[in-house]
């Protein structure tokens, strides 16, 4: 099969290469170069590096119009392969494809159909997740079902952790859609839209930290946001970071308002009060500094024991 791939991000990148290496890609489709930092340096995207070590043709555009559409359809392109490429494809577009378009989603659809569903599942606390493989249809995420894996979840993962475990496990999953498609004999479902949840595009501000909820909830959310946008709080003027937490199940007679930081246990971290239950955090950046474990932070944080987070 002659192959046009589309994705951007590191997730896509094993899948990729999976690809790559056992079907003739002719094309990759990515978004364009960003121009980042003071030096304005341009930066590819993950896709467009692997690409680019492959040697293989790349494809950019900001809108995949007719000089995108004649450009793909020059190269008789058989199916179209896409992880986390970000934009919707329109029934021009897909015509260009005799066997349609594949799409890898990192949920177990059609719960979490949209951008952000590896990070959905950490903060509503489910113990599975998973991988679809998809057709490619004209309303998001709603294809029929050709391959499901499920993939348990220990409590722990973070938004890095399980991206990483998805992006492998979805090459190999993908590989295996592939060749069934190639000998004719995939099989499809079609999803139950009456059981269909969402999850929308994700913001910096979701990072900000309410005090007010429970510790688990905040500590769900102190890894569903690394490694993007990170969890914060306000610490007199400043951003901080809360990087890696979990819950204090001690028992402890230390107790204050939401917020407020109680004190520190030498195995734990640092004790914040929450509106339910002690968060232990231990490991943190400040503003403008580096990242800490909690014990240098408290040395070079003074008054910090007794402070309100998020302001007073």
């Amino acid at each position: 099969m002659r192959i046009v791939f589309a994705g951007s991000p590191d997730i896509a990148v094993p899948s990729l290469e999976r690809v790559a290496s056992l079907f003739n890609v002719v094309a990759v489709l990515t978004n364009p170069d960003k121009v980042t930092g003071r030096g304005r340096k341009v930066k590819f995207n993950p896709v467009k590096t692997k690409a680019t070590e492959l040697n293989l043709n790349i494809i950019q555009a900001n809108t995949l119009g007719s000089e995108v559409r004649n450009k793909i359809t020059a190269l008789n392109p058989d199916i179209l392969v896409v992880f986390a490429y970000g934009k919707i494809f329109g029934p021009k577009f897909l015509s260009v494809f005799p066997l349609g378009g594949v799409n890898v989603h990192p949920s177990l659809l059609p719960r979490y159909r949209g951008s952000s569903p590896i990070l959905s599942a950490i903060i509503n606390g489910d113990t599975e997740t998973g991988i679809t493989i998809q057709r490619v249809n004209l309303e998001m995420d709603t294809g029929t079902i050709l391959y499901q894996k499920t993939i348990k979840l220990k409590g722990r993962e973070s938004t890095e952790s399980l991206s990483l475990l998805v992006s492998n496990e979805g090459a190999e999953l993908l590989v295996k859609t592939l060749k069934s498609i190639e000998s004719g004999k995939v099989t499809e479902k079609e999803q139950d839209n009456s059981a269909a949840s969402y999850c929308t595009k994700l913001v910096k501000e979701d990072g900000e930290i309410n005090w007010s909820e429970s510790a688990e909830q905040i500590d769900r959310k102190i890894r569903a946001y690394t490694p993007w946008p990170k969890a914060y709080t306000q610490y007199k003027d400043k951003k901080l970071l809360l990087l890696e937490g979990g819950l204090f199940t001690k028992k402890t007679d230390l107790a204050g308002a939401p917020g407020r930081v109680l004190g520190f246990d030498k195995s734990e971290g640092i004790l914040i009060q929450t509106g339910d239950g002690v968060l232990a955090v231990k490991f943190l950046q400040l503003q403008s500094k580096k990242a800490n474990n909690w014990k240098s932070f408290i040395n070079g944080t003074q008054n910090f024991v007794g402070c309100v987070l998020g302001g007073e």
